[in-house]
Protein backbone atom coordinates (compact mmCIF):
# COMPACT_ATOMS: atom_id res chain seq x y z
CA UNK A 1 0.00 0.00 0.00
CA UNK A 2 1.41 3.31 -1.06
CA UNK A 3 0.58 6.56 0.69
CA UNK A 4 0.57 9.81 -1.14
CA UNK A 5 -0.10 13.34 -0.01
CA UNK A 6 -2.55 15.44 -1.95
CA UNK A 7 -0.53 18.64 -1.89
CA UNK A 8 -3.20 20.76 -3.57
CA UNK A 9 -5.78 19.80 -0.95
CA UNK A 10 -3.29 20.44 1.84
CA UNK A 11 -2.42 23.87 0.44
CA UNK A 12 -6.09 24.72 0.00
CA UNK A 13 -6.88 23.75 3.58
CA UNK A 14 -3.95 25.74 4.93
CA UNK A 15 -4.86 28.77 2.84
CA UNK A 16 -8.49 28.75 3.91
CA UNK A 17 -7.45 28.34 7.55
CA UNK A 18 -5.17 31.38 7.35
CA UNK A 19 -7.83 33.51 5.64
CA UNK A 20 -10.54 32.55 8.15
CA UNK A 21 -8.18 33.16 11.08
CA UNK A 22 -7.25 36.62 9.84
CA UNK A 23 -10.92 37.43 9.19
CA UNK A 24 -12.01 36.36 12.68
CA UNK A 25 -9.21 38.36 14.30
CA UNK A 26 -10.12 41.42 12.22
CA UNK A 27 -13.82 41.15 13.12
CA UNK A 28 -12.93 40.73 16.79
CA UNK A 29 -10.68 43.81 16.60
CA UNK A 30 -13.55 45.80 15.07
CA UNK A 31 -15.74 44.68 17.98
CA UNK A 32 -13.16 45.82 20.52
CA UNK A 33 -12.82 49.15 18.70
CA UNK A 34 -16.59 49.58 18.72
CA UNK A 35 -16.69 49.00 22.48
CA UNK A 36 -13.93 51.57 22.93
CA UNK A 37 -15.88 54.09 20.87
CA UNK A 38 -18.99 53.34 22.93
CA UNK A 39 -17.08 54.17 26.11
CA UNK A 40 -15.90 57.41 24.54
CA UNK A 41 -19.44 58.27 23.46
CA UNK A 42 -20.79 57.54 26.94
CA UNK A 43 -18.16 59.76 28.51
CA UNK A 44 -19.27 62.80 26.54
CA UNK A 45 -22.95 62.25 25.79
CA UNK A 46 -26.05 60.93 27.45
CA UNK A 47 -26.26 57.14 27.97
CA UNK A 48 -28.87 56.77 25.24
CA UNK A 49 -26.94 58.63 22.56
CA UNK A 50 -27.19 57.24 19.02
CA UNK A 51 -23.40 56.92 18.80
CA UNK A 52 -23.25 54.72 21.90
CA UNK A 53 -26.16 52.59 20.69
CA UNK A 54 -24.64 52.13 17.23
CA UNK A 55 -21.27 51.21 18.72
CA UNK A 56 -22.88 48.66 21.03
CA UNK A 57 -24.84 47.14 18.14
CA UNK A 58 -21.69 46.93 16.01
CA UNK A 59 -19.75 45.26 18.81
CA UNK A 60 -22.56 42.80 19.43
CA UNK A 61 -22.73 41.80 15.76
CA UNK A 62 -18.95 41.39 15.59
CA UNK A 63 -18.77 39.23 18.69
CA UNK A 64 -21.75 37.16 17.57
CA UNK A 65 -20.04 36.54 14.23
CA UNK A 66 -16.86 35.44 16.00
CA UNK A 67 -18.82 33.12 18.27
CA UNK A 68 -20.64 31.63 15.27
CA UNK A 69 -17.36 30.89 13.49
CA UNK A 70 -15.88 29.29 16.60
CA UNK A 71 -18.97 27.16 17.19
CA UNK A 72 -18.99 26.09 13.55
CA UNK A 73 -15.34 25.07 13.82
CA UNK A 74 -16.05 23.10 16.97
CA UNK A 75 -18.94 21.35 15.26
CA UNK A 76 -16.63 20.39 12.39
CA UNK A 77 -14.12 18.94 14.83
CA UNK A 78 -16.78 17.04 16.77
CA UNK A 79 -18.44 15.59 13.67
Amino acid sequence: MSMSIKWAALAQTAGISVVVTVAVVAVFAVGITALSRREAALAGDTPSSPKANLALATASVCFAACAAVVLYGLSLIAA
